[in-house]
């Protein structure tokens, strides 16, 4: 029977995670799953409803109740049937998910349609707690990293290419701002799970860390025989 398999890739914003996760499902014919994007889409729900992002329980409801799906074969996200792909990528949005993330009955409400996701096929999944929480037994596991400057510079570029000039130093201390609050929240706080393998990408191109990933599946799952896509 063929076996289903999880590829799990956390790490800090700016380190690749998103570009790395599509490519390399992909790749290996996976379902990509990109977290962070369950997480804006809650906060751009909760932003357009007025909800007080300190609000715990009113949040809690909301993302119990957001039908939010990831198309397979493309980067689409759709909230309650609305195409928010890009209504998503916002820095107001990115701000709103970051803080929106740190309640339990938030994270309980989008890993419970993680782990749907996968029961119905092999799945790629980047985001902040994905092997340590999410599915702390999954084959592969991947601590994505890079230099902080690196980081904020791969942002930079990124909003830049969006047409969203930002200042470098507001970048920075955004990022900042965003590793803190990441890995001293109470709930899933960001963290390396103890048999990920790290990898920096500091120096290496986005080519070179699918390869690298591609090539530890292929040690752990007997080249990919017997994989469920």
């Amino acid at each position: 029977m063929a076996k289903r398999i999880v590829v799990a890739i956390d790490g800090p914003a700016g380190a690749g995670k998103s570009t790395v996760a599509r490519r390399l499902a992909g790749r290996l014919g996976f379902l990509y799953i990109d977290s962070g994007a369950m997480y804006r889409a809650v906060g751009l729900w909760a932003l357009r409803a007025g909800i007080d992002l300190a609000d715990a329980h009113r949040l809690s409801q909301l993302a119990a109740g957001a039908a939010i799906q990831l198309e397979s074969g493309s980067s689409r996200v759709l909230l309650n049937g609305e195409d928010v792909t890009e209504a998503i990528r916002t820095p107001e949005v990115s701000q709103a998910a970051s803080r929106v993330s740190t309640f339990a009955g938030v994270r309980q409400a989008m890993v419970a349609g993680q782990r749907r996701m996968a029961e119905q096929s092999s799945v790629v999944m980047e985001g902040r707690d994905i092997g340590s929480v999410v599915f702390p037994e999954a084959e592969i596991k991947i601590f994505l990293d890079a230099d902080p400057a690196v980081r904020a510079e791969r942002r930079l570029l990124e909003n830049a290419g969006k047409g969203e000039p930002m200042d470098r130093a507001a970048v920075s201390r955004e990022m900042r701002q965003r590793d803190e609050r990441d890995r001293t929240r109470a709930e899933a706080p960001l963290v390396q799970a103890p048999d990920a393998v790290y990898l920096d990408s500091t120096s290496m191109t986005i080519d070179e860390v699918v390869e690298a990933i591609l090539r530890l599946v292929r040690e752990r799952t007997a080249n990919g025989e017997g994989i469920a896509t």
